[in-house]
């Protein structure tokens, strides 16, 4: 199943025979003092070299994400997303909880965005879902609902099974939608990762959709993140996990992924994992 994103001139495939795509997370204030201040004082110079330097970093895809404390989202989001746009190529996540946001910024932007998110909440569903049907955009569902975010894998999966079905009535295809199966941080709950993974597995194998995820919240409040993402990651990919939400300018990021997919068959002749260790190479001996 291939879920197709497009950007001003390129286009993206995310599906389990394809690289891993992904998804630069740096245009996300949260936590970030320097973005928070650049989104409330229109710095959108600030913004583009953000977005710039993920995409040259290797983002496939990037996330857009306005939503501080103190900004109006309806305004803002569509003017940063048609500002990002206009600077780089690839597709464009456009990130929110506010549906009038989402739309909003839907109407500017180029190509076919990637819409994140939905949940399982009947309240998410019947807002977000019908944006998706009438501006022809794939969407990332949560799985979680009304309950919160369930600790168990059955849960998560008939959540993720709920939104494929409540997308397929309304005329969305199948591969439009992508399920998030969630990622809570492991020092907080031991079990967490192996029901992400497992949940994972199931998704794509039951389901058959593309997965995506969120990865660096795993190992929040742990020494040595680097270490238990790149791990994550790897492991994720082998459990169906198609795309990642995460910084790509972190060079070890990049390495696992393209690793990965070199010993899951998703790089033939090892074309991307080459072509990589040619670039940081260069990059080592001209600073050298």
């Amino acid at each position: 199943m291939e879920t197709v994103v497009e950007g001003k001139n390129s286009r993206v495939i995310i599906s389990k025979t394809a690289p891993t795509v992904i998804i630069g997370e740096r245009l996300n204030p949260t936590g970030k003092k320097g973005l928070t201040a650049a989104l409330k004082d229109r710095d959108f110079d600030f913004i583009i070299r953000e977005a710039i330097r993920q995409v040259e970093a290797g983002a496939h895809i990037i996330d857009v994400n306005v939503g501080a404390s103190g900004i109006d989202e309806e305004e803002l989001l569509p003017e940063v997303v048609k500002k990002v746009s206009e600077a780089v190529d690839v597709p464009l996540c456009i990130d929110s909880a506010n549906p009038a946001a989402l739309e909003a910024a839907l109407k500017v932007c180029p190509g076919r965005p990637l819409l994140n998110s939905t949940t399982g909440e009947e309240k998410s569903l019947d807002a977000v879902l019908p944006l998706a049907r009438k501006y022809n955009v794939p969407v990332i569902g949560l799985a979680n609902d009304e309950r919160g975010i369930p600790k168990d894998t059955d849960t998560r999966v008939a959540i993720a099974k709920k939104i494929l079905d409540r997308a397929v009535s309304l005329g969305i295809a199948p591969e439009d939608i992508l399920i998030d199966v969630l990622v809570l941080p492991i020092g907080a709950d031991t079990e967490t990762g192996k029901v992400t993974f497992d949940t994972a597995r199931r998704v794509s194998e039951e389901l058959g959709l593309n997965i995506v995820v969120g990865a660096s919240n795993v190992s929040h409040g742990l020494p040595d993140r680097k270490v238990i993402n790149t791990a994550f990651f790897a492991l994720g990919a082998a459990c169906g996990m198609t795309a990642y939400i995460a910084d790509p300018t972190v060079i070890e990021i990049r390495q696992t992924i393209l690793a990965a997919d070199l010993l899951l068959g998703k790089d033939e002749w090892a074309g991307n994992y080459i072509s990589f260790y040619r670039k940081k190479d260069a990059s080592k001996n001209a600073a050298a």
